[in-house]
């Protein structure tokens, strides 16, 4: 059901087998445990936990939210007793989408019949927040750009980044913004990193963060042309969607096959954006 990978002396990740390759993470500490984000369907987090509590024998004191989107913070409600973590926007904006998007989803799947929506108990507002857990510090980011309220938490004794979706395989900015996304990128070069931990894909190795970052920020600055160009054209939305992502230098079979859907979506979200209305021609 999920992947679970050691990256460094009591740091683990979960992969998703289920949803877009989604990840989260824990820290183990010698009584109690924290988690980083949780998975997109219950019976994943509930695997999480099972690992956790049972096969290590430690108690899930925290649970830290790096953004609010669902994959990454509906599963706060299966670590009962937990303090949530995150920043002040995660509060914010599962209090306000959170809670309606999970209303309307458990209209149609019973699966997240027993899914609540639980708020972060305490929050990040600016700069920067560490917490210990037994010999590691847990430094709080603020990474924007996927979302308003993006962080990363970097484990700074073994420099692991668990970075959240700021850091996809492919970009995904349809709620944030590829300006801010940048600068967070670029705020993550300061930083000197074994391992990053993607919101979604592989583990970025120490080798590849520099490169990988310039991949990121190139095609950001690329799909930002292209919807230029796009509005000199007739039809607009035609030509947004002949520009694949292939022709931006990365490839379809990304998170499963979801790459160029993702890639349509920051196209059209960003045409939507620059310039108030939807691309003329555009037929998804």
């Amino acid at each position: 059901m999920i992947h679970r990978e050691r990256v460094a002396d009591d740091v683990y990740t979960f992969q998703s087998d289920v949803y877009a390759q989604v990840n989260a993470g824990a820290v183990i500490g010698q009584d109690w445990a924290v988690v980083i984000d949780t998975l997109a369907f219950p019976d994943e987090t509930l695997a999480i936990r099972e690992f956790i509590e049972e096969e290590l024998n430690r108690k899930v004191r925290y649970v830290i939210n790096t953004h609010y989107h669902a994959d990454h913070s509906w599963g706060n409600c299966f670590f009962p007793g937990a303090f949530i973590l995150g920043h002040k926007l995660c509060r914010t904006n599962l209090e306000i989408y959170g809670k309606a998007s999970l209303a309307t989803t458990q209209e149609s799947d019973k699966v997240f019949q027993k899914t609540q929506i639980i708020l972060p108990h305490m929050t990040l507002d600016s700069g920067f927040l560490e917490i210990i857990v037994g010999e590691k510090t847990l430094r709080f980011i603020e990474l924007p750009g996927h979302s308003d309220d993006g962080i990363g938490v970097y484990i700074v004794e073994d420099e692991v980044l668990f970075a959240g979706d700021v850091w996809m395989p492919i970009p995904h900015i349809v709620d944030g913004d590829p300006e801010v996304m940048k600068e967070s990128l670029r705020k993550i070069e300061t930083y000197t990193i074994e391992n990053v931990v993607q919101g979604h894909g592989e583990v970025i190795l120490r080798g590849e963060v520099n490169t990988s970052i310039n991949d990121r920020i190139a095609y950001l600055d690329v799909i930002q042309a292209i919807v230029e160009e796009a509005a000199q054209d007739d039809f607009p939305g035609e030509y947004l969607q002949e520009k694949t992502i292939e022709v931006c230098g990365k490839s379809r079979i990304l998170l499963g096959g979801a790459a160029e859907e993702i890639h349509q979506q920051n196209l059209t979200h960003l045409y939507r954006t620059q310039y108030g209305i939807e691309p003329q021609g555009f037929d998804r």
